[in-house]
């Protein structure tokens, strides 16, 4: 484990916070890892959970964007009242959610952190091209970097609210019709991550589609 100051902590969204910590020297890993993170703090530093860089490798800091949930008195909820008095303890680097080539994001509230670190990441090689957002969220307020993927993606980004309706956004749960309308080709690629149940019913829609298991990428529970 690897102690690193926090440079920055703000809220990103109601309950979710935006860290910046110092980047520890020989931490190595690609734009859609995460890591073990745990409190630096008396009770905490065995408390390990894991969260996805949304910086670059080639970033001079870490960040993270990370939900938080009060209820449970847990990590999140210790996380949400630290400052730039406190420290994290970075563990371990893993993940599975890699850019394979041009093709659909689908993500569910935070776990469209991966898909932050990798449009960056595409972005800055070859531009953004033809890559295209699906993004599901309770309401407008819930989501995460709305302005920088309204910039980067422009009509490319769909916002799919389940809570609230409005003329801006689709309204109620990605559909088959809403993947279906984002399609670009045959050789398209799908990125998914999102909590389970969300997961489970697009990965359904996309055999529904006809869309080819090498052609999916998303993260192994």
């Amino acid at each position: 484990m690897k102690t690193v100051r926090i440079l920055s902590i703000e809220h990103a969204t109601p309950n979710v916070m935006h860290v910046r910590t110092e980047k520890p020297d020989g931490i190595s890993y690609l734009p859609g890892q995460a890591v073990d993170v745990a409190v630096d703090e008396v009770g905490w530093t065995t408390e390990l959970r894991p969260f996805t860089f949304t910086s670059l490798p080639s970033d001079d800091f870490l960040e993270f964007f990370i939900k938080t949930y009060p209820e449970h008195n847990g990590v999140t909820d210790e996380i949400s009242k630290l400052s730039t008095k406190n420290s994290l303890l970075i563990g371990d680097v893993f993940g599975d959610i890699q850019y394979k080539g041009e093709g659909v994001f689908i993500a569910g509230g935070a776990g469209i952190t991966p898909f932050i670190a990798i449009m960056k990441d595409v972005d800055q090689r070859n531009g953004i091209r033809n890559n295209k957002l699906i993004f599901a969220n309770n309401t407008a307020s819930d989501i995460i970097e709305n302005e920088f993927f309204s910039i980067l993606l422009g009509k490319n980004f769909t916002n799919v609210l389940s809570k609230e309706q409005t003329e801006k956004y689709e309204y109620g749960y990605i559909t088959k019709e809403i993947i279906e309308s984002q399609i670009q080709g045959a050789d398209s690629y799908f990125y998914l991550c999102g909590p389970p149940p969300m997961m489970d019913a697009v990965l359904k829609e996309l055999k529904e589609l006809g869309i080819e298991e090498s052609k999916i990428i998303k993260e192994e529970y």
